[in-house]
């Protein structure tokens, strides 16, 4: 039975689809001002596991991934940039699709836009104006009365004295609480706005999703998910506006990915740490970047590091080496392997366990390739169809073998080197050996010498 580790509970709870067969999952996307970073792809990446592991599980998934294509950011970015905001989204939407393509990421089943749903956010606005959850300020903007909802802060499992010392929001003499949130802005000169009965405006973020979802997936769904950084206010915002609405309970479960880290440090742009896919692949192969981001377990933080990323290049070369030159099966056995499988990602989606269960297989090809070339080629088969559960080993074993031993990160190799020296002279034996052992497959020669150790490519 699959269970998933419910923010809102915080317990891993044994997974119960509102109707039976189905699920409904929604993914807060990206605001499309700039380029895809590697925060929204390990998102991305995560969830189209989910959905990929799901759909093998014969469930019928209805995927929903939002765009936001208007935001005070997109405003400010567009008039910087000296274009229309429709020029800008589009392009960086048509960038984005790219990035998702380049690094196997599934298309969603609907993948709504903001602009696309005034209608239902304008409706729901005047609902909750109705209910007494929302007012108008003195500025013309309507904002949502976090007071009048009484388990506001269960998502972040805060008290509202605890969320208003912790807020990090601008103060506003129109709002009635430090925490109430704009739900319709009006529109200065100049900016995009649409005709509302409180004036011509725009709406805030967090309404955005909870109109897309209650539209693409009914008032009340099983799975909700995004980064770690949306659950406070973005999410708690979307619960508050949305069971207001309808009252009805929102969404059964919540889940979150960790953030990337740089040097342990969360990756944003105030640090200048910031790096977006688009840089990522001019320098990394796009299935290096998926296995990387999906090797540690989603609610970990994953340090993105060179290191890291040639690891993730050892551990693919390890696996399409083990591929290499096997017959091609259409079928083959389900086995223990597949078994244990199913049983790692049905622990909360444990992705690293899998690809333990993966490493086992390949090893288990290796050892009887040449004793029984059949044997081989069906575990190489289910290989593949267990990496494609998790967006991998679909390429070509001989093609990726080939660019493996062109592309070499010098700077990778001498760290881990040094790494090897470091453990030479602690006399941790085994671990230089592991290391010597992991740069030949990598297709590294070391050389120990008088004057320190070298390393060549491996011309065979």
């Amino acid at each position: 039975m699959l269970h998933i580790y419910n923010t809102l509970t915080q317990k891993k709870e044994v997974f119960k689809p509102i109707q039976a067969g189905k699920v409904g999952i929604y993914l807060c996307g990206m605001t499309v001002y700039d380029h895809m970073h590697i925060g929204h792809a390990r998102c991305s990446i995560i969830f189209d596991v989910v959905v990929r592991f799901l759909r093998m599980q014969s469930y019928d998934v209805n995927y929903v991934r939002n765009i936001t294509d208007v935001d005070d950011k997109i405003i400010k970015r567009a008039q910087e940039n000296n274009e229309t905001i429709t020029a800008l989204t589009e392009r960086v939407i048509a960038a984005m699709n790219q990035d998702m393509t380049a690094l196997n990421i599934l298309p969603p089943s609907i993948e709504p836009r903001a602009t696309q749903h005034i209608d239902p956010i304008v409706a729901m606005i005047k609902t909750l104006l109705e209910k007494k959850y929302a007012y108008i300020a003195n500025n013309g903007d309507v904002y949502y009365a976090v007071n009048q909802f009484k388990s506001y802060g269960q998502l972040a499992h805060q008290e509202l004295e605890q969320l208003r010392a912790g807020a990090r929001v601008a103060v506003n003499d129109n709002k009635h609480e430090l925490l109430d949130f704009v739900l319709w802005k009006l529109a200065k000169p100049g900016e995009p706005s649409w005709e509302s009965p409180w004036g011509a405006g725009r709406p805030g973020w967090h309404i955005e999703c909870s109109a897309m979802s209650l539209d693409c997936l009914g008032s009340h769904f099983d799975i909700h998910g995004g980064g770690h950084d949306l659950i406070f206010p973005h999410h708690q915002n979307e619960i508050a506006q949305s069971e207001a609405t309808t009252g009805e309970k929102f969404v059964n479960t919540w889940m979150h990915i960790g953030f990337v880290q740089v040097d342990k440090e969360k990756m944003s742009k105030s640090l200048g740490n910031f790096s977006t896919v688009k840089d990522i692949l001019a320098e990394y192969p796009p299935e290096i970047v998926r296995y990387f981001l999906i090797a540690s377990h989603y609610r970990s933080p994953v340090n993105y590091s060179k290191e890291n990323l040639l690891s993730a290049h050892h551990a693919l070369t390890r696996f399409y080496t083990a591929l290499r030159d096997l017959p091609v099966v259409a079928e083959f056995v389900e086995n223990n392997y597949q078994t244990r499988f199913i049983e790692a990602m049905n622990d909360d989606f444990n992705t690293p366990e899998a690809l333990a269960v993966l490493f086992d297989l390949a090893r288990e090809i290796n050892r009887v390739r040449s004793e029984d070339t059949d044997l081989a080629g069906q575990l190489g088969a289910q290989l593949r169809y267990l990496g494609n559960i998790l967006g991998l080993l679909q390429q070509n074993p001989a093609e990726f073998l080939q660019a493996a031993t062109e592309e070499v990160d010098t700077a990778a190799i001498e760290n881990l080197i040094q790494a090897r020296n470091e453990a030479r002279q602690a006399k941790n034996w085994k671990g230089a050996d592991l290391i010597r052992d992991q740069l030949l497959e990598m297709g590294i020669i070391l050389e120990d010498g008088a004057a320190g150790t070298t390393w060549r490519k491996n011309s065979c």
